[in-house]
C-alpha cells in the first residue's frame, strides 16, 4: 500500500503541493472537507489532475481529521495505491428518510459478493435514516463482509451534506466501496464514552427516526426541560445531550443524535431508529471516558487485525465529540495512535452518525456519539 496525504486551506493552498512522484496510480482518494470546498470544482480538478486514475470519493464534515490534527474549513486528500485489493465502486441517490432501506438494499446489489472482503459507505446527513441504510446494506450483503463508514456532516449548523462521488459533490447521495482480495486486512471497533442520567423513560409513540413521545408525554417538552438553558439553542444543542436506547433486541445501548426538532408537531427527528417500546435515557459527557473511549475502539480493531500492522486507519468521530471536547479535540486522536502506532496514515472527518459492528463479530448499526475506527493492512495474497 502507497498513501500520500495532501492538506488545502486558505491561507497557503495545497500543502504538499501536488508532485510528479505521487502515486498517479492510485486507485482511491478520500477526500474530506467543508460542504463549501468539497463542491469547489477547481480544487477538485486539483486532485483528479494530479490522481487521473483514481476515483474520487468523500463526504463534507463537521471537521476534517489529517494525521493527528483536527482542521475546520480545509479540504484534506488521501491517495492510495492499492498493490494486493481490488476495489469496486458503487452509488445511490436517496429520496427522503423513507427511502433508507432501499437505498442500502440497491446499493448492496451493485456488488459481486466472490472475494469480498469489506464494505465502506458513506451517506448525506440529514435525509437520511441511518439504522434503515445499514439495515438494508447488510440484507443485501453476505454475513462474513464486515461494513463501516459514516454520515456526512455540516458543521453544527444542519443546513447540507454532500458525498463526493464521480468527482461531484451531491446533497441526496449514498456511496460505497467494496474491497476484494484474500490479502486485505479489516479492523474495525466502535466506542463512545458518555454517562446517562435521569431516569429512564419509555418511548410511547415513534415513526422510524422521528420520536414524538415518551410516557405517554410530548418528548420535546420533555428534553426540552432536561436542557433547561441549552433549550433555546437546539437542535445543534442536541449534539450535547444525546439519547441511549436500550431495546430487548440488543444487549448493547445504542446512542442517538438530535439532528432537528418541530415545534408544530412537537417532534423530534434523530440520525438513527427510536423504536417504539424501547427504553430512552439522556446522556452527557465525561471528557476523559470520551478520549479513552478513542482509544478503546483503537483496541478493539487492533485485536481484529491480529499479527497485521495497520497502513490506512479512516476515523469517523461524532461531531458531538468535538463540541464538547473542543481545545481537547487532538487527545483522542492522539490516544488512537498511541494504540495503533505511529507508522499507519491517519484521515478521517466528524460526522452526524458512525456505522461500524461494535465489536468483532456484531452485526453493523448506526451509532451516534462514538468514535469509530476502520484500519487497512495488505499482505500477499496467499499462492
Amino acid at each position: 500500500m502507497i498513501i500520500q496525504q495532501h492538506l488545502w486551506r486558505a491561507s497557503e493552498g495545497w500543502n504538499p503541493l501536488f508532485l510528479k512522484d505521487n502515486p498517479r496510480n492510485a486507485q482511491l482518494v478520500l477526500v474530506f472537507g467543508s460542504p463549501l470546498l468539497l463542491r469547489n470544482r477547481r480544487l477538485v480538478e486539483d486532485i483528479k489532475e494530479a490522481y487521473p486514475a483514481a476515483m474520487l470519493f468523500g463526504s463534507s464534515t463537521a471537521g476534517e481529521i489529517y494525521g493527528v490534527r483536527v482542521f475546520d474549513d480545509t479540504l484534506t486528500a488521501t491517495a492510495i495505491h492499492w498493490e494486493h485489493t481490488g476495489l469496486r465502486f458503487a452509488s445511490e441517490t436517496i429520496k427522503n428518510a423513507e427511502d433508507s432501506i432501499t437505498a442500502g438494499r440497491r446499493l448492496a446489489e451493485h456488488f459481486d459478493h466472490k472475494h469480498l472482503r469489506h464494505v465502506f459507505v458513506l451517506s448525506e446527513g440529514l435525509r437520511v435514516n441511518g439504522s434503515d441504510l445499514v439495515r438494508g446494506l447488510t440484507e443485501g450483503l453476505p454475513s462474513q463482509v464486515s461494513i463501516t463508514g459514516g454520515l456526512a456532516g455540516d458543521g453544527d449548523r444542519f443546513g447540507e451534506t454532500y458525498v463526493l462521488w464521480n468527482d461531484q459533490g451531491e446533497s441526496n447521495r449514498v456511496a460505497a466501496v467494496g474491497f476484494y482480495g484474500e490479502g486485505l486486512q479489516v479492523g474495525y471497533g466502535s466506542f463512545g464514552g458518555w454517562d446517562s442520567f435521569g431516569p429512564e423513560r419509555l418511548v410511547t409513540r415513534s415513526r422510524g427516526n422521528i420520536l414524538y413521545e415518551m410516557d405517554g408525554k410530548s418528548a420535546l417538552h420533555l428534553y426540552k426541560r432536561y436542557l433547561g438553558d441549552h433549550a433555546v439553542d437546539l437542535p445543534a444543542s442536541g449534539l450535547l445531550f444525546p439519547l441511549s436506547l436500550r431495546t430487548e433486541n440488543s444487549d448493547l445501548p445504542l446512542v442517538r443524535t438530535l439532528l432537528a426538532v418541530n415545534e408544530e408537531d412537537q417532534s423530534m427527528t434523530f440520525a438513527g431508529d427510536i423504536p417504539e417500546g424501547s427504553y430512552a435515557r439522556l446522556m452527557k459527557a465525561n471528557f476523559d471516558r470520551l478520549i479513552d473511549g478513542a482509544a478503546e475502539a483503537a483496541k478493539m480493531s487492533l485485536d481484529i487485525l491480529g499479527s497485521f500492522k495497520p497502513e490506512l486507519v479512516i476515523l469517523i468521530s461524532c461531531v458531538g465529540r468535538k463540541l464538547i471536547l473542543k481545545q481537547r479535540i487532538e487527545d483522542e486522536i492522539e490516544g488512537v495512535r498511541d494504540v495503533l502506532g505511529k507508522d499507519a496514515c491517519y484521515t478521517g472527518f466528524y460526522s452526524y452518525g458512525e456505522i461500524s459492528p461494535s465489536t468483532g463479530g456484531a452485526k453493523c448499526e448506526l451509532h451516534n456519539q462514538t468514535m469509530t475506527i476502520t484500519a487497512f493492512a495488505e499482505g500477499k495474497p496467499h499462492a
